[in-house]
């Protein structure tokens, strides 16, 4: 069972990888965009264990409405609104839980990437981070669907997902300010496929043992 503890860490988790991959996120934009995703996304997460330090008694849903709603306060692009809109979603999905079942577990994720692509409006090929998210959605939903297991599911969604990553390369951006490079964006992965796909693999690294096994 996954618990409010374990909620806690896969966020902190986060907060650590993307403040070391700060600088490979922000090289990879500077091929695309303002150059600035890295630290826009460390400034987000940074917010977020600063307001989860100072709150103690949560249970998930609460957590996720927290991440959420303290991300959209600390980054104002665009990537802002979307994340927020993820966390508050999938935090409807497991309101008033205290401990999260495998069925949980995927109604969250579900919620949280159906939200994401609801907000931003973007389509698988639109080079942007849809392309990570929305192969990780449709694979977790069929890989629950036949097992059950969620953690065996979210495994095939995190493969979707960086497999949805890589294939930004080779795609033209058509999204944001880098839809106007043309040509020039063909050759380079997208910066928010990535930090997306950081997200998702942080999260397996947070799941506890009585969920692995």
């Amino acid at each position: 069972m996954y618990s409010a503890k374990n909620f806690r860490d896969f966020l902190n988790i986060v907060t650590e990888t993307m403040e070391r991959e700060k600088d490979y996120l922000c090289e990879l934009d500077r091929k695309l965009g303002d150059g600035d995703h890295g630290v826009t996304m460390s400034i987000g997460w940074q917010a977020i264990k600063k307001e989860l330090a100072q709150q103690d008694e949560l249970d998930c849903s609460k957590l996720a409405v927290l991440a959420g709603k303290t991300f959209l306060e600390a980054v104002g692009s665009s990537v802002g609104p979307l994340y927020a809109t993820g966390f508050l979603r999938g935090a409807k999905a497991i309101k008033g839980k205290e401990i999260l079942s495998d069925a949980d577990l995927t109604a969250f994720w579900l919620a949280f990437m159906g939200g994401v692509k609801e907000r931003g409006q973007a389509e698988v090929g639109d080079k942007t981070m849809i392309d990570t998210l929305e192969p990780a959605r449709i694979a977790l939903e069929g890989a629950f669907a036949e097992s059950g297991n969620f953690e065996e599911a979210f495994r095939v969604a995190v493969v979707a997902a960086e497999t949805g990553m890589i294939s930004t390369i080779d795609l033209l951006s058509k999204r944001g300010r880098s839809s106007r490079l043309g040509d020039r964006s063909l050759g380079n992965q997208d910066p928010g496929a990535t930090s997306a796909y950081l997200i998702l693999t942080n999260f397996l690294v947070s799941l506890p043992e009585s969920v692995l096994e």
